[in-house]
C-alpha cells in the first residue's frame, strides 16, 4: 500500500468491480448517482480486524487473499436492504488499513464485493467509497436500496396470530465460528493455513457460513410481495433478533423446537442443534411474519406463531415457556477464544 500510493492502488482495485445498473455516476467522481424508482433505504455496517474478523481466516497468506472478507462486507449489508423488502442497487465502501498491507489483499476484497453482488443482488455494485491508512483493516459499507414504489416492511408490524417464519442458514455460522476458535487460532490469533484447510473440508457448510454467508437476498423482496407484517435480518442470533422484533411490534415470538428441528435440523449436510439455532449469530438470514394463512413465500419454513404480550413480559417464548435471549453483542462477552 505504501509503495503503490492511492492514486495506483484505486486503479488496481477498480478494475476488480463492474457497474451498478442503477449508477448513472459511479467510483471516479466526488459522489456516486443512481436512479431510483421508489423510497431510498440506506444501510451503514463496521467491520473492524480483531473484534469483527480474523484476517487469517479469510487465507490472508494464500492465492486470492480477501475474497471471502470481501464477500462477507456485501452480504452482510445486502440483508438489511432485502430485510426492509426493498432491492439492493448499491454499496459504498471505505478501507483503511496499514501502509505494508499488500495491495492484492484489496484486489481480493473488491472481487469477492464484486462476486457477491453478481450473485446476491445481480445489478447492484460498489459505487464509491475511500482509502485510508489505519493500525488495522477497518472496513465501513454503507448498502442502499430502492422500494420502487412499495413501502418498506418494518420490524414494528407483527400482529397477535401472525406465522413466524425464517429463510436462511440458521445456527450454522455460530458452530463454524465455534470451530474456528477451537481448532484454527493460536493464542495471538493466527490461523494455520494447513488447519483451516481440513476444517473447510470436514465442515464446508459452517466454516463458509462464518466466513462468506449466502442470505436469502430475493426473498426479501418476495416477502414484501406476499405481504409480510414485519421483518429483519438475524445478525445477532435467532432469539436475540426475535426478541428485538417482539419489542417493537408490542408482541411476543412463540417460537416452536419442533419447527425449527424440522426445517433446519440437517442444514447442507451438517447436523445443527436447536440451542445453536437460537443463539448462533452472523447467519443473516430473514425472520418474517405473515398474516396466518398466508402462503409462505418458497424458501421460507413456519417456526412459530405470533402472541399477544403485555409490557415488561417474555418476548420469546420456546414451546410455551419463556425464553431468555441470547446471541452476538459487541459490548457483551465475546465468543470463547476471542
Amino acid at each position: 500500500m505504501g509503495e503503490a500510493k492511492e492514486r495506483g492502488v484505486l486503479r488496481r482495485v477498480l478494475a476488480q468491480l463492474r457497474p451498478a445498473t442503477a449508477a448513472k455516476v459511479g467510483p471516479g467522481d466526488d459522489s456516486a448517482v443512481l436512479a431510483l424508482g421508489g423510497d431510498l433505504v440506506v444501510t451503514s455496517d463496521t467491520m473492524i480486524e480483531g473484534p469483527d474478523f480474523r484476517l487469517a481466516w479469510h487465507g490472508a497468506d494464500e492465492a486470492g487473499c480477501g475474497f471471502d472478507l470481501g464477500w462477507k462486507l456485501a452480504a452482510t449489508n445486502l440483508s438489511d436492504i432485502a430485510a426492509m423488502g426493498a432491492v439492493p442497487v448499491g454499496l459504498t465502501v471505505s478501507l483503511a488499513c496499514p501502509k505494508d498491507t499488500p495491495v492484492e489483499l484489496l484486489e481480493g476484497i473488491a472481487r469477492g464485493l464484486d462476486a457477491a453482488c453478481r450473485a446476491l443482488a445481480p445489478g447492484c455494485g460498489v459505487v464509491g467509497g475511500d482509502l485510508g491508512t489505519s493500525p488495522v483493516l477497518f472496513a465501513a459499507v454503507t448498502a442502499l436500496g430502492d422500494m420502487r414504489g412499495l413501502s418498506p416492511v418494518l420490524r414494528s408490524g407483527a400482529k397477535a396470530g401472525d406465522t413466524v417464519a425464517y429463510a436462511g442458514d440458521l445456527g450454522l455460522a455460530g458452530i463454524g465460528l465455534a470451530r474456528l476458535f477451537s481448532e484454527a487460532a493460536e493464542s495471538d490469533g493466527t490461523a494455520h493455513s494447513r488447519t483451516l484447510g481440513l476444517l473447510r473440508e470436514r465442515y464446508p457448510a459452517s466454516i463458509a457460513a462464518q466466513l462468506a454467508p449466502i442470505p436469502p437476498i430475493a426473498l426479501g423482496v418476495a416477502s414484501a410481495a406476499a405481504g409480510a407484517t414485519a421483518m429483519m435480518d438475524v445478525s445477532d442470533g435467532l432469539s436475540l433478533d426475535a426478541a428485538r422484533l417482539g419489542e417493537a411490534s408490542g408482541v411476543a415470538l412463540a417460537l416452536d423446537s419442533a419447527l425449527l428441528e424440522a426445517a433446519f435440523g440437517m442444514q447442507r449436510g451438517e447436523s445443527v442443534t436447536v440451542a445453536a439455532m437460537l443463539t448462533g449469530g452472523e447467519d443473516h438470514g430473514l425472520l418474517a411474519t405473515f398474516a396466518s394463512g398466508t402462503t409462505l413465500p418458497s424458501g421460507f419454513s413456519q417456526i412459530g406463531t405470533v402472541q399477544s404480550a403485555d409490557p415488561g413480559r417474555a418476548r420469546i417464548l420456546l414451546d410455551g415457556q419463556p425464553f431468555e435471549p441470547r446471541g452476538w453483542d459487541p459490548y457483551g462477552v465475546l465468543p470463547p477464544g476471542a
